[in-house]
């Protein structure tokens, strides 16, 4: 193997690092029993424990976020905000809340933040916060009726035009994968702007000049665990 073959695989295979951390960081503080919070519309919400790992006293803040491409609002969470002892578990609550039903899965995000207080300053009548510990986690809100799909990235479409490297996701699920491509036959790569393609969605990169029949991505299961890389055919 030369040299480029060996610095495109180490990129490949830090960025694949880099992308299975990031669906749970494991960190001391506040952490959660999953690395995915699934809500199935059927049961209209779901239940996280949250433990602090910490051998003080701390406060667990529960935070939603929208993904820039879906600002809807369509959950509330309970307790956003709890005391937890040392070694102990909060039980969160997610409830969704839709004025219609659901069609496709949708993504949101949930922040765990741990701020853990100085007792002996609070005593002494000091409010004193320490250092926080974020956990940051995926929400799939999943459709009533619609099947579970353990392998949803077999039905993205890749085609490739005018150096334009494009993925379409028919699908009603949401497919998480590594950013890092590489491109088939040849040395090419290419790099997705983000780890996950929307239902209904197009992603498109320049491969600068680049030709391909087929890519190999690194897939992750609902969960964020990665499973063995998968080839697909590539339009022109």
């Amino acid at each position: 193997m030369n040299l480029s073959n060996h610095v495109r695989c180490l990129s490949f295979c830090l960025g694949t690092l880099a992308f299975l951390l990031c669906g749970r960081v494991l960190a001391d503080g506040m952490v959660p029993d999953t690395s995915v919070v699934i809500i199935n519309e059927a049961d209209g919400e779901a239940s996280v424990s949250v433990t602090n790992t910490d051998a003080s006293l701390a406060l667990l803040h529960v935070t939603l976020e929208d993904i820039e491409e879906d600002k809807e609002p369509l959950l509330f969470v309970t307790p956003p905000l709890a005391r937890v002892e040392p070694g102990k578990s909060q039980l969160v609550r997610f409830i969704l809340q839709t004025s219609t039903p659901l069609t496709t899965q949708r993504l949101k995000r949930v922040i765990f933040e741990g701020m853990p207080q100085d007792r002996a300053a609070a005593q002494a009548g000091h409010a004193r916060v320490g250092v926080t510990v974020r956990q940051n986690l995926p929400v799939i809100l999943h459709p009533k009726g619609l099947a579970p799909n353990r392998t949803p990235w077999t039905g993205l479409a890749w085609s490739l035009k005018n150096d334009q490297l494009s993925v379409h996701n028919p699908s009603p699920y949401v497919v998480r994968l590594a950013q890092e491509l590489l491109l088939l036959p040849g040395n090419g790569s290419a790099l997705l702007p983000r780890t996950y393609v929307l239902p209904g969605e197009t992603l498109s990169v320049t491969t600068d000049g680049v030709a391909a029949t087929t890519v190999r991505l690194q897939p992750a299961t609902v969960y964020g665990f990665a499973v063995p890389h998968y080839e697909a055919p590539v339009k022109s």
